[in-house]
């Protein structure tokens, strides 16, 4: 078949190379000028399936009414007449419940160890060097409550597949040295050491690279005006004043997919979680991880991308508004002084944020939509870059009228 991917991010280029792999003619078509060049930007650069627990639990809602104080919170809702985020987040108080964050947990894993698996297997077949580190990712705590509830979440994660084991401090510092001077501030971790990390914008660049070597095309520049249906199935898209026509069509833009859905009466649980980073250079000097961390109660990660340091994190929901908030970046910085004082980097840090997909369960929505040929692959959240490869090769074998491996709740 003839398969229109729109967008071409790390989700979209995914689906473009399995859907290719799988024998179909692909075109991608994309409104930046390259791959990449949105939410899979500067993202935390982790594999994570450790990172498997839903924002939606049952110690989530009145966190949140603190944290909508602090403009440096870890999880901020701006006060706002939003429709969308109202039901968004009516949905989101429904999955909070201790059943629903196990089920979707559950979800969550089996796509997440499939999708590490194919990562591994394409990062092998194809040769690909995008700042890969394989050393785990340790979780750190520095408030006992936050510990003793992770402890929990780490077991329900092991049921499922998913080796994230407790460490105390002394194990915290062996795996990762460079926290030696943050020793007085640790109560504990959690350590996955299958998890990885690495840089999505290049590992998105090269793959895009290999998918036109396998003969897709890419239309970069081109902005999507609509999605024309008639009587219920695909007719084609209007991008740059010209319809483009297919057999299928896969909607991988990210956040933006359900205004462009919207039209054809589907309404998405989708709404933009923007999420900041900083990118610290480094130097041989540097005191700087290696292995990639997480820092649960600031919901932040820090990954070291060759000679660079990357702290990404938060979630502030202020509709498609992608504005710099100045406050929200001090505190990532203030948060790496805090874990690392003796980081010497190499320069100032450079500053960015994106609109991550989110679901209220944080659960993607993969599969066929109502509407006949086409197809949605949105929603993952920050685990964009963990489940991409996943779910594009699960994308591919729902196109193809294959079932996936991944035993997931696909539309």
């Amino acid at each position: 078949m003839k398969v229109l991917v729109l967008g071409a991010g790390v989700v979209g280029v995914s689906s473009a190379w399995y859907l290719a792999r799988a024998g179909h003619r692909v075109t991608v078509i994309d409104r930046q000028p390259a791959a990449a060049l949105e939410t899979s930007f500067a993202n935390g650069g982790q594999i994570s399936v450790s990172h498997a627990e839903p924002w939606a639990n049952p110690h989530t809602p009145l966190r949140a009414l603190a944290w909508m104080r602090r403009e440096d919170s870890p999880l901020l809702f701006r006060a706002r007449w939003d429709p969308a985020l109202f039901d968004w987040s009516l949905r989101f108080l429904r999955e909070c419940t201790a059943q629903r964050a196990r089920d979707n947990v559950r979800q969550i894993v089996a796509l997440a160890l499939y999708s590490r698996r194919k990562l591994q297997e394409l990062r092998s077949e194809l040769a690909l060097d995008y700042d890969h580190l394989g050393r785990g990712i340790l979780h750190v705590y520095t408030d006992r409550r936050e510990f003793s509830s992770a402890i929990g979440a780490a077991a329900v994660m092991r049921e499922f597949g998913c080796d994230r084991r407790t460490v105390s401090v002394d194990e915290c510092l062996a795996i990762e040295p460079a926290l030696v001077a943050a020793r007085r501030l640790l109560v504990g971790g959690d350590y996955t050491e299958a998890d990885e990390s690495g840089d999505a914008h290049r590992f998105t660049r090269q793959l895009a690279e290999r998918c036109v070597e396998s003969g897709v095309e890419f239309h970069f520049g081109l902005a999507i005006d609509r999605l024309l249906a008639d009587s219920g199935r695909m007719t084609g898209v209007l991008a740059g004043g010209q319809v483009h026509s297919a057999d299928a069509y896969v909607a991988a833009l990210g956040s933006y997919t359900p205004l462009l859905l919207r039209p054809l009466g589907l309404r998405l649980a989708v709404y933009p979680a923007k999420g900041y980073s900083a990118t610290i250079p480094l130097t041989a000097q540097s005191v700087a991880p290696r292995v990639s961390l997480t820092d649960d109660g600031r919901k932040i990660v820090i990954s070291r991308l060759g000679q660079r340091l990357r702290v990404a994190g938060t979630a502030e929901f202020n509709g498609y508004n992608l504005e710099l908030n100045a406050v929200r970046c001090a505190a990532l910085i203030s948060r790496v002084n805090e874990l690392f004082p003796d980081l010497r980097p190499a320069g100032e840090a450079l500053f960015w944020c994106g609109l991550r997909p989110a679901t209220p369960s944080n659960v993607p929505l993969i599969g066929r939509s109502p509407v006949a040929d086409l197809f949605i692959n949105t929603g993952h959240g920050t685990l964009g870059w963990t489940m991409a490869c996943g779910s594009g090769a699960a994308l591919a074998d729902i196109v193809s009228g294959c079932r996936p491996e991944p035993d997931f709740r696909f539309l």
